[in-house]
């Protein structure tokens, strides 16, 4: 049965509504109490338009503006690749709607803050979807932290490494010929940005703000534009000290 819509009910309008919507933030969006997705838009309108159908919801669009200024929604949900983040939540905040952005925030730095004050001119808020902190095993690691129940933290050490087309991120279609999380002019940073940011918030959230920060990034593989193999050194406000390694080019591991 449809829930009913009132004055209270968040009316999410979706710009980007691909892969991530089909298994992350949408689904829940429908679920919760005075929460509705009721437009949605993607650049394909026929895309737009099957999402909208299969998952019963009233208004589709293939021109962002046009969502924006619908009416019938009171908040946005950004889900489309980074490089138009900055631009889009630009125009949402100055038709008056509160933004949720998909991570990386945006590309880099000066997009970043022209999001903030694009957004703090004009009143509303702006969330980044940073949802991991709150997840159940997150909590629970914060608050034995807290606690001190493993006692004082001194340093903390990141370390990913994934294959070249590990299975997390292996959505390059046959009508691709880049991934756009390896296009700079898109990502930003390639996965580092796209994946490595949620490790970073989570220890900004447990731990503290990072006051200094070095390190080096290159291309080693040659397999795309982005930065492949990433290191990094810093301090927390607090004293503690972090590194943390990131390779996206490892060969897989084979059984004999």
């Amino acid at each position: 049965m449809k829930k009913k819509i009132n004055d209270d009910t968040v009316r999410w309008g979706i710009l980007g509504v691909g892969d991530v919507c089909e298994v992350k933030s949408a689904p829940a969006m429908q679920k919760i109490q005075d929460s509705e997705v009721v437009a949605v838009m993607r650049r394909n309108g026929e895309k737009a338009r099957d999402y909208a159908e299969r998952h019963g919801i009233s208004s589709w669009y293939e021109d962002a503006d046009k969502l924006i200024n619908d009416p019938n929604v009171n908040t946005i949900y950004i889900a489309t690749p980074p490089n138009v983040h900055s631009e889009l939540t630009i125009k949402a905040a100055k038709a008056g709607k509160p933004v949720y952005v998909e991570k990386p925030m945006a590309r880099t730095t000066t997009e970043c803050q022209q999001m903030i004050d694009s957004c703090k001119q004009e009143n509303v808020p702006l969330y980044i979807a940073y949802y991991r902190r709150r997840l159940p095993n997150f909590e629970k690691l914060k608050a034995l932290l807290d606690q001190g129940a493993i006692g004082a933290i001194r340093m903390v050490k990141i370390e990913m490494i994934k294959t070249l087309d590990p299975d997390i991120i292996a959505d390059i279609s046959a009508t691709m010929k880049v991934n756009w999380r390896t296009d700079p002019a898109v990502a930003g940073g390639g996965y580092f940005f796209d994946l490595a940011a949620h490790q970073l918030d989570f220890l900004d959230y447990a731990i503290g703000p990072i006051k200094s920060v070095s390190g080096h990034a290159a291309n080693q593989a040659g397999a795309y534009k982005a930065a492949d193999i990433i290191s990094s050194s810093f301090e927390f406000e607090n004293g503690v000290i972090g590194s943390g390694s990131w390779c996206f080019t490892a060969d897989a591991i084979s059984e004999k």
